[in-house]
């Protein structure tokens, strides 16, 4: 699911008629301190982190000046929730609260329809309160082609214990909630809480709002470029990774930092998954032999090469990893050879000088290993390959004796893409260009390209050319790369398959 931080949500709350506190979100200090001036103090300063409990953090402050806005907002900006640091705050004006409610929507699985909850006592336990028939406490489902009518929001205020003008006002905010759950194909919309003011105001004093992946898509308004559900905004290497997803549908790539801004001595490893399942137990493996993760990627449902060397690349990107583990299902039904040859080719763009090792289990898992054998002799730091058999706590503990035994990079790693002769012959292909330099193409090369190409080559005057269209290649980038890595590993690099990643 995509999370949406408070003030993202309570707009939205806003727009469908919701009152909600007066304020805005601030970048910076001076910022909070501009907004308090506007609205007139005092005012609350509430960071904005995906995370619960941010009162007990010291994420939530009370400021009676502008000043003490600024100061509030100076010490939550940069501040570190998980591994990630508060990039906005929340100003707005402090409420004198008679009573807090809990709202929320969220799907409910077995019925197939959404479930409005709502209760008079907090949200905890609420689930099992309602069922249990406690007082204070409502449930309702949504039929999702009527909506909620105001007279069953208002019967289910009367049923928490409301009356009066209170129930009256509690019932519109129930039904405009559902209609923000409902036009933002939200799969959970929480008012938590809902408040009536010392004035007798109902209002949204804090609100969280998470969209169903699939419907992302249709929502551009709401600014989301990653659609899941994580603890902190897309990062640089993230967004570079979901256009990798985005634009090439052959097996999957999923890329989450769960680490950034770690020195060299805090023994992070760069993390290749290949299946959910096999990717935690092996992740499981390498944090018991004493390392932490830096990231979780998966590759996986018979990826394309050019996607798992991407995937790599963007890996190798990650500053003060101290080496690369790959690891995932050991029954995988797709051709493991495929992703060896993506690893080949981003190990040696990238001059790997980390420690690798890969465990490549499942279909053509012997030619998997081989590649990467051959691919790492030239390596500054060693590569080594394993099968299903070699089970992950075996291949981790050979990971940690390679760390041990390597000495440390003495500087990061850079990406050295190939420069092709401005006379190669070329030809496009989905996402990239390949470039063969006839000058170096010998009968070995030739070779190469006849049996790795699987039909894609022909020779004319002893060269290879295309033998087939421009859009029956437009998707061969697997063979074509195994063409790259076959005459690189005979010592010629007539072949250079180039594949751009948008942002590195």
């Amino acid at each position: 699911m995509a999370r949406l931080h408070e003030y993202q949500g309570k707009a939205l709350l806003k727009q469908a008629g919701i009152p909600i506190p007066e304020g805005d979100p601030a970048a910076t200090p001076e910022e909070a301190r501009a907004i308090a001036e506007r609205i007139g103090t005092p005012v609350a300063v509430k960071m904005q982190a995906w995370t619960t409990h941010r009162a007990s953090m010291g994420g939530i402050r009370f400021a009676d000046t502008p000043e003490e806005a600024a100061a509030a907002a100076r010490d939550l900006l940069g501040k570190q929730v998980g591994a990630f640091a508060v990039e906005r705050v929340l100003v707005e004006r402090k409420l004198k609260l008679d009573a807090e409610y809990y709202a929320s929507v969220i799907i409910d699985d077995a019925a197939r329809q959404p479930v409005l909850l709502f209760s008079t006592a907090g949200g905890t336990g609420i689930e099992e309160r309602a069922k249990g028939g406690q007082a204070g406490v409502a449930i309702m489902h949504i039929d999702v082609t009527t909506g909620l009518a105001d007279h069953a929001a208002r019967n289910l205020a009367r049923q928490a214990g409301l009356a009066g003008t209170v129930q009256r006002d509690v019932g519109a905010a129930l039904v405009r909630l559902v209609d923000v759950f409902t036009k933002y194909d939200a799969r959970n919309a929480e008012i938590n809480p809902l408040v009536v003011t010392a004035e007798g105001k109902v209002l949204a004093a804090d609100c969280r709002i998470t969209i169903d992946d699939y419907a992302v898509r249709r929502h551009p308004e709401l600014g989301i470029t990653i659609a899941r559900e994580m603890d902190h905004p897309p990062t640089k290497l993230e967004r570079i990774a979901q256009k990798v997803e985005d634009e090439d549908f052959r097996g999957t790539f999923y890329f989450a930092q769960l680490a950034t801004g770690f020195g060299p001595d805090e023994r992070y490893v760069g993390f290749h998954g290949a299946g959910g399942g096999g990717s935690m137990m092996s992740m499981d493996a390498i944090t018991d032999a004493g390392f932490k993760i830096a990231n979780f990627t998966d590759t996986s449902g018979n990826p394309s090469a050019a996607k798992v060397y991407r995937a790599a690349v963007i890996i190798c990107h990650q500053p003060n990893i101290i080496g690369y583990f790959g690891s995932g299902s050991g029954v995988a039904s797709q051709e493991q050879f495929h992703s060896a040859y993506g690893l080949a080719k981003a190990f040696h763009e990238m001059r790997l000088n980390i420690p690798a090792v890969i465990r490549l289990g499942g279909n053509s898992e012997d030619r998997a290993v081989d590649i990467l054998a051959r691919a790492g002799a030239d390596l500054p730091a060693p590569v080594e390959g394993y099968r299903k058999d070699d089970a992950p706590a075996f291949c981790a503990q050979r990971f940690k004796e390679l760390v041990e035994q390597h000495s440390a990079p003495a500087e990061p790693m850079r990406w050295h893409k190939p420069t092709p002769p401005k006379d190669a012959y070329s030809f496009p292909i989905a996402g990239g260009k390949v470039y063969i330099d006839h000058a170096k193409c010998d009968e070995t090369t030739c070779a190469v390209l006849m049996e790795y190409g699987q039909g894609i080559f022909k020779l004319e005057g002893g060269k290879p050319v295309l033998a087939i269209d421009a859009k029956e290649v437009a998707g061969k980038n697997s063979e074509l790369i195994a063409c790259e890595v076959e005459c690189r590993a005979r010592a010629n690099d007539a072949v250079y398959v180039e594949l751009p990643i948008e942002g590195l």
